[in-house]
């Protein structure tokens, strides 16, 4: 009983933590939003249904997350949004007193990061 309640309680804890950089990335730029909402509905799935169906029934990001769980789909502007953030910020990179090694790994990881997103269907 002990062990399941402490699992739980830290399932909703990883959960009211992606909430809470969800919320900072809506008035941050460069912080997303969405992906965080989509790990927040993955964790409240575990350990707090409330939570997951309140992310589920918000008018905004609601049927983001059902897209994503039913398809895997990315909309076509968060991908273009995205993209075009990915390669500001590999400009900025390279304009930087970065080693070499970053300025080679980070806009290669955002590559692939790109290339995946782009994969992904747009339902």
């Amino acid at each position: 009983m002990l062990v399941r309640t402490t699992v739980i309680l830290l399932w909703r804890l990883l959960a009211a933590v992606f909430v809470l950089l969800a919320l900072i990335g809506v008035v941050l730029p460069g912080l997303p939003t969405v992906p965080f909402l989509l790990l927040a509905a993955w964790a409240a799935g575990r350990g707090w249904p409330a939570l997951e169906a309140r992310l589920l029934a918000h008018p905004d990001y609601g049927p983001v997350i059902r897209r994503w769980r039913a398809y895997r789909a990315v909309p076509r502007r968060a991908k273009w949004l995205s993209s075009v953030m990915m390669a500001g910020s590999a400009v900025v990179i390279f304009a930087s007193a970065a080693p070499l090694m970053v300025k080679i790994a980070v806009p290669a990881l955002m590559l692939v990061v790109a290339v995946w997103m782009w994969r992904r269907p747009e339902y």
